[in-house]
């Protein structure tokens, strides 16, 4: 057992090749947290009696009582092997969804990480999501198998049976890996191809297709987890054991005469030991044999831990003399049987060496880290490597060396800030007196009694104030004019305790980082980059060799700060260090101001910043927060502002209706930010609204059949359809729908008359849409650049090839007379311009795409060109809130069939081209800063009506000569652009009304495992919540049923509680969002025919699920919702009556 001290870590710092970062990844209760508390013991730094109990890494109050971990933790651990002397930087991280963030953070500073697995439970949803994370950012897994006392002890398995189940684990755990495998060598080849098909194109002759895929060539022996090749170890952390086989193999090496080598390839897998030939024999099953792990491992557990539990002492004292082990009197007397065992186990299997050293012989140090892994980490968005700037290429040489010389640049990423008390920071600490203090000390509180004596003697002797007053001047600072400094020096106390309190009340920040290069010295003055700096851009301005102590014009994006303290990491306790070399995890101190969540730091300004951090979860579950005194509103604020910092995932908005609203990933998280912000950020008291449910509005086809499934008549379908619609809104005058739901309608002031049309989107192109948010904003940003003339860097052959890609997928998809010439036509997507709605024309003599920056660019010069721009924002407007309850639309495309500008706009139009064409110009693109689109405006706030909006468009008129011209494009309707713009807002949300209306609903997919006798209560609750069960699964080997289904978001809350208290805990779910969802029934929907007449009554008074949901939302937005109270009260019974 060794204690280390930060002096003796701080060395082994400096040898990189001895350095491990790693993070134990698993899924909810599966062990880490005992495991790294196994680990930690092994240093000395908690006693080996309390591993597993104390939960040593989950250092806060709620972790503690809920039993999961909620952050991920670091604790540096020293470790011998040999002569070899090793430092382990270990991250603990939760299991639970909510938090799968925090493993995002913990993942990108390690380079390798322990997979665990309960043996019972087996591979769970977030040990498949944790295998992917560690894949995409390319770090190397090995595997514990926890839990193995349950095998023996809950399921009472036997040897072969547990062996078999082992067995399963395994091949399942490596078919998660496999497919993860497969898909990447598929898309390699995939680039290849298409790279190839370039050069090839020329030549002639048959093709011949090779089917293979190139899954054969490529070498994947490395990746799986196989106890032969000693990246498995067998373990239960809560007894104190675990072992590789390697290590069975050397004991029974020497027992049985056979090499080591050979004993490490056949003991995992069907082989059998012949005792007569003294040979192992291959095939134990065909002859009925036991397999070598069951015959020489297996049986030895079991038989030690059935020694144990029936208490058989003397079979326990001939275990423990062949083991040549001491146990205590006090452990072998202890009532509990499984402290015995524990006593026994850790001392022939201990754990911490076997888990350790699988991870310092399979795991790569800082310094075998990957070209691949590099040029990930440096590539942001659709930048390929090759198209970085030369001076950025030449730190990937940085990164490989990792090297700690003077001369090597400094790289460091920030994954996190978390909050700690500054009363825990290092030099807050409360230190050991000397012995000189000490004595300081007792004189001062003579000298104090004393005065306090002089002080009482002084009051006893005479009444009169100033004798008190001297007295006590004297007794306290020996001079007669002693009352001004008596007072200052009161007051100086009392501003001193009030600092000193502030101090104890505050919160520090500190970033969880990691080194990559170069050394790291406190008091060093570095560069902090944005996600979005661009080195390219800056390296124009200054130069590559320029440092951050220079004085440097400004550069976007990035900023200079000083490293005030760093910090060694030791779980609840943080050492000072003063440099920190490469390949290190660290903290540091003093980076609040500069660094919100995550960030690159760099003393070269040609550093890239790092690809941002990719989480699994999604936050979905928002609550508006408002403090229970309105005066406490700044702390709020500023409590909230403390949290967006501390918390990797938490969202922080203030809505347009003022409110301020958290987005967190789930129900845990959100207790957990809530606590944070009452008792650590904030301070105050808070109240919360009930969770806001984001829902999404969309259109559908008119219904083939009724309510009661009987079949609508061609001409009963659209009375049906008008009859509702005409009762819900009636259409005022001016605006004319057709029969098909062709919506025309002009503007105030009759100079330019709309037709739209809204159809709903093929399912499948909504979700493509969705899936390439950030490929169409990658669009909108390449057309305004191309618009404004503004010389960009050359496109990437990457992004136009992923663009062309898109635009061929959403060719497919949208094919048929309805849809002819669609995809060139698209005008806009919305809302926000990357939103999953499409905006098409269909007018003749305009034309505009959105596909410009696949060079097809056409310079618009007609009447249109002026005012396309108010069009567009109409449509965002119209996409940001729909009718039913201002929710943002999806799956919706409009349709602008006709667009006819009367002689005066055409005449304006005109005159303003011929007034100026660059004016014009820098109209149409916005280039000028004080004419912002509205459309950008709206996108970027959402915040302003489009009064605002459409005042901050027509500015560039005014440059044009105060003529009638001017007059009449500004008439008493306000200007013509923001007539437009309000128009065809309206146009579309009667395009939208004209159709059947649905509301969408987001869904979670719910993943409950639960033992065959619960499952009726599981299915009641999931019914009840209106969720749908997709398939139930039972898991081999054991009597638990794996349940998928999927549940709204808004019903989901209570959802875990609820399970658990009606299956007495013996089933838990686990919820991600998964997709969005039409709710089938129409919200708006009052019986018509006949059948439903008589079927729902005239009222249909039974619950409309879409209905309740739209009034609740509309309810919470303070729209009008049409609902009575008491309706047909026939008959009234009274009190006295019922006596």
């Amino acid at each position: 057992m060794v204690l280390a001290g930060a002096g003796r870590m701080a060395g082994l710092q400096r040898k990189t090749s001895g350095i491990r970062n790693i993070c134990i990844l698993a899924h909810v209760d599966h062990g880490k947290t005992t495991l790294a508390d196994c680990l930690i013991s092994s240093n000395g730094i908690i006693s080996s009696r309390l591993a597993g109990k104390l939960r040593y890494l989950d250092s806060r109050e709620d972790e503690q009582t809920r039993g999961i971990t909620m952050k991920s933790s670091a604790i540096s651990l020293h470790f011998k092997k040999g002569d070899q002397e090793y430092l382990i930087n270990l991250i603990d991280s939760p299991g639970h969804v909510d938090f799968s963030s925090e493993v995002s953070t913990a993942v990108r500073l390690c380079d390798g990480c322990i997979i665990v697995v309960d043996a019972v439970e087996g591979v769970c949803p977030q040990t498949q999501a944790v295998l992917r994370q560690a894949w995409l950012e390319n770090i190397r897994p090995v595997l514990v198998i926890n839990k193995i006392d349950r095998l023996i002890v809950e399921l009472k398995f036997t040897p072969q049976e547990a062996y078999l189940h082992l067995k399963n684990i395994l091949e399942q755990i490596n078919a998660v890996t496999g497919t993860l495998f497969t898909s990447k060598v598929l898309e390699e080849r995939a680039e290849k191809e298409t790279e190839s098909e370039n050069i090839s194109d020329t030549a002639l002759g048959d093709q011949i297709y090779d089917w293979s895929a190139g899954l054969e060539d490529t070498d994947d022996s490395h990746l799986y987890f196989s106890p032969d090749h000693g990246n498995v170890v067998f373990a239960s952390a809560i007894d104190g054991w675990g072992f590789g086989i390697e290590h069975f193999a050397k004991l029974y090496s020497q027992k049985i005469g056979i090499k080591p080598a050979v004993l490490l390839k056949t003991l995992w897998g069907d082989y059998y030991l012949n005792t007569k030939a003294k040979k192992i024999m291959k095939g134990d099953q065909s002859k009925g044999k036991k397999p070598l792990f069951v015959q020489l491992v297996l049986d030895n557990i079991w038989s030690l831990y059935e020694a144990v539990m029936k208490r058989d002492k003397e079979k326990i004292e001939k275990i423990i003399s062949s083991l040549g082990l001491k146990i205590g009197a006090r452990e072998s007397r202890h009532a509990d049987p499984k402290v015995h065992l524990n006593a026994i186990c850790s001392q022939w299997l201990p754990i911490s060496d076997a888990v350790l050293s699988m991870v310092c012989n399979k795991l790569p140090s800082p310094l075998d880290i990957t070209a691949e892994r590099v040029e990930k980490l440096m590539c942001v968005g659709a930048r390929t490597f090759d198209s970085l700037p030369p001076e950025t290429q030449e730190l990937k040489s940085a990164f490989m060396k990792c090297s700690s010389e003077g001369t090597a640049p400094v790289i460091v990423f920030v994954s996190k800030m978390f909050a700690v008390d500054a009363k825990a920071l290092p030099h807050n600490k409360p230190r050991p007196l000397t012995q000189e203090e000490i004595a300081q000390r007792r004189e001062l509180a003579k000298r104090r009694h004393a005065e306090k004596m002089a002080a009482n003697q002084g009051k006893e002797l005479s009444e009169k104030p100033s004798s008190e007053n001297s007295s006590e001047v004297t007794g306290n600072t020996g001079d007669t004019k002693g009352e001004e400094q008596q007072l200052t020096g009161q007051t100086e106390i009392a501003t001193s305790k009030a600092a000193k309190q502030e101090a104890d009340n505050k919160e520090s920040f500190i970033a969880f980082a990691r080194v990559f290069s170069g050394v790291v010295k406190r008091g060093q003055k570095i560069f902090v980059l944005g996600p979005k700096y661009d080195p390219a851009e800056s390296l124009h301005k200054l130069s590559s060799q320029c440092s951050a102590t220079d004085d440097l014009p400004s550069v976007p994006h990035m900023t200079c700060c000083t490293l005030e303290n760093l910090y060694l990491l030791m779980g609840r306790e943080l050492e000072d260090l003063e440099e920190v070399p490469a390949g290190n995890v660290l903290g540091i101190g003093g980076l609040q101001d500069v660094v919100l969540k995550s960030a690159t730091l760099s003393t070269s300004p040609a550093c890239p910043p790092f690809t941002p951090l990719n989480f699994e979860a999604t936050p979905i579950v928002r609550v508006a927060v408002e403090p229970k005194h309105p005066s406490d509103m700044p702390q709020l604020v500023r409590g909230m502002k403390l949290l967006n910092q501390a918390d990797p995932c938490v969202q922080v908005l203030i809505q347009e209706t003022g409110e301020h609203v958290l987005v967190t990933a789930g129900e845990v998280h959100l207790q957990r930010c809530l606590d944070d912000l009452k008792e650590r950020f904030a301070k105050i008291e808070i109240s919360v609204s009930s969770p806001i449910i984001p829902f999404r509005e969309t259109i559908t086809r008119p219904p083939k059949v009724d309510m009661v499934n009987e079949e609508i008549g061609k001409q009963q379908k659209v009375a049906v359809i008008h009859q509702t619609k005409e009762e819900q809104n009636r259409i005022p005058e001016g605006i004319q729908v057709d029969s098909d739901g062709l919506v025309t309608i002009s503007t105030p002031n009759k100079h330019a008359t709309l037709s739209v049309r809204a159809v709903p989107l093929p399912e499948e192109v909504t979700r493509l849409l969705e899936e390439n948010s950030d490929l169409i904003r990658t669009m909108e940003q390449l057309n305004t650049s191309l618009n404004e003339d503004k010389k960009t860097h050359e496109i990437n052959q990457k992004t136009i090839d992923r663009i062309k890609e898109f635009k061929q997928k959403l060719e497919q998809n949208l094919q048929g007379r309805k849809w002819r010439n669609a995809v060139d036509n698209i005008w806009s997507f919305g809302p926000r311009k990357c939103g999953p709605n499409i905006l098409l024309y269909k007018f003749e003599g305009y034309t505009k795409s959105v596909w410009q920056c696949l060079g097809n660019a056409v310079k618009e010069i007609s009447k249109y060109r002026d005012f396309d721009n108010s069009i567009v924002s109409g449509f965002q407007l119209a996409t940001l809130s729909g009718p039913m309850c201002e929710e943002p639309l999806m799956g919706v495309c409009f349709i602008v069939e006709k667009w006819e500008i009367s002689k005066v706009g055409e005449m304006l139009s005109t005159r303003r081209q011929d007034s100026g064409e660059c004016d014009a110009v820098e109209h149409s693109q916005n280039e000028d800063p004080a004419s912002l689109t509205s459309s950008c405006t709206v996108e970027v706030c959402g915040e302003n009506e489009h009064q605002d909006s459409s005042e901050s468009v027509p500015k560039s008129p005014e440059k044009v000569s105060k003529n009638k011209g001017e007059v009449l494009l500004a008439d008493c309707y306000g200007p013509f652009s923001g007539q437009l713009i309000a128009t065809m807002k309206e146009a579309c949300r009667y395009a939208l009304q004209a159709k059947p209306q649905r509301l969408m609903a987001a869904m979670y997919t719910c993943e409950i495992m639960a033992t065959a006798e619960v499952l009726g209560r599981v299915y009641a609750v999931l019914s009840k919540r209106e969720g749908r069960v997709l398939q139930e699964e039972m898991k081999e080997g054991t009597d638990v049923f794996i349940i998928k289904a999927v549940l709204p978001v808004a019903e989901s809350f209570g959802f875990a509680d609820e399970i658990r208290k009606r299956t007495s805990g013996l089933a838990s779910p686990q919820l991600v969002f998964s997709h969005w969802e039409i709710i089938s029934s129409d919200p708006f929907w009052v019986p018509t025919t006949e059948e439903e007449y008589l079927h729902f009554g005239e009222k249909a008074d039974s619950e409309n699920q879409a209905r309740k949901y739209m009034n609740a939302v509309r309810k919470r937005k303070g729209l009008y919702v049409e609902e009575k109270i008491v309706e047909h009260a026939e008959k009234q019974r009274t009190l006295s009556r019922n006596k």
